[in-house]
């Protein structure tokens, strides 16, 4: 039996994700790539995205879905625009790929694409967009996944959560980043909820009979709601032309036409984009003011930047550990055995 540490660091825990992905039918590369995003999401305590999308990924693998062995392509289909083909493997890896490209090219253009076509995307979006800012970029990224959502008035499920990730590069060297689904509620903490029998609040989905409830199995079995309403259901709308017919990819609609229903992350396509401010006609000025900016804004009591409570469970995890929930420990040890 695999020995697993308690705490472990995030390099430990993502070389146990790999081997648990290896022993299921992954590549070495694959294996790794995942292994490095499920430990960065368990790093910065996002729950939803960590540990508990293992099991969905080794079902992948099981079911034949994943070739846990492709190995992607990189291309450039225009100037200022880059293409990945994941060759149906997972996101992670495509986008070790596409992403230091993505920021020498912008850095050349001011501006420049990456799509990500033929993927499996199961994880959250701030790892790449953190990646590209970390360079002293902006970046930018959007998903869509398999109908999930009501569009505004309806009630049957017809978007994905379809989530959109912004990182900007602090004059300190630190990233301010956010990622929030376009739905209320992301996919992932409905999941968690109903697991362990705790209600949602209201305004997250509906049942199937389109009825309101904050009960997380039936909304899983009915359908999210986006967030704001209409103002949600246009993000979701935008995401899906950019990131299904503009990246050449499936829309949401697609993929769950195509979703052999195993549980593991649906096929699709990535729109990622970065920015180099110092390429847009004013130099680095850009720089003090958004800082003067910022600052004002946390200068009004109460207030915080997105991302902040994530950096500090970074900051908890990189010096003390991270401590892995029993569901996860018990979750992971069995994948491993």
């Amino acid at each position: 039996m695999t020995e697993i540490p308690d705490p472990l660091s995030p390099e430990a825990l993502a070389g146990l994700v790999a081997t648990a992905l290896v022993r299921h039918g992954a590549g070495d590369a694959q294996a790794a790539a995942v292994g490095r995003t499920v430990a960065a999401a368990e790093r910065d305590g996002a729950e939803s995205h960590g540990l508990f999308r293992l099991p969905g990924y080794v079902a992948s693998l099981r079911s034949g879905k994943v070739d846990g062995a492709a190995d992607p392509e990189l291309t450039s289909p225009a100037p200022a625009v880059l293409a990945v083909d994941a060759r149906l493997g997972f996101a992670p890896l495509a986008l070790e790929l596409g992403i230091p490209a993505l920021v020498e090219r912008a850095r050349e253009t001011g501006i420049a694409a990456l799509a990500v076509r033929n993927c499996f995307h199961f994880a959250a979006l701030w790892p790449e967009v953190e990646a590209i800012a970390e360079r002293g970029l902006v970046g930018l990224a959007m998903t869509a996944a398999t109908p999930m959502v009501a569009p505004a008035g309806g009630a049957k499920p017809f978007f994905g959560t379809n989530p959109l990730a912004f990182a900007f590069p602090r004059a300190d060297g630190s990233v301010m980043a956010f990622d929030q689904a376009s739905a209320a509620m992301a996919r992932g903490d409905i999941m968690i909820a109903a697991r362990d029998g705790a209600a949602v609040p209201e305004g997250v989905g509906i049942d199937p009979q389109g009825r309101p409830t904050t009960d997380p199995a039936a909304i899983l079995a009915g359908a999210q709601l986006p967030f704001g309403g209409y103002k949600g259901a246009s993000i979701a709308l935008m995401i899906e032309l950019l990131a299904g017919a503009v990246a050449g990819d499936l829309f949401s609609i697609e993929a769950g036409a195509v979703d052999n229903g195993d549980g593991g992350p649906p096929r699709g396509g990535e729109l990622v984009i970065a920015l180099d401010p110092d390429r847009f006609g004013h130099g680095t000025a850009w720089r003090g003011g958004s800082e003067a900016f910022l600052e004002q804004l946390l200068a009004i009591e109460g207030t915080r930047l997105p991302g902040s409570r994530r950096n500090v469970r970074r900051a908890q995890a990189l010096t003390q550990g991270i401590t892995l929930s029993p569901v996860n420990r018990a979750a992971l040890t069995d994948l491993l055995a």
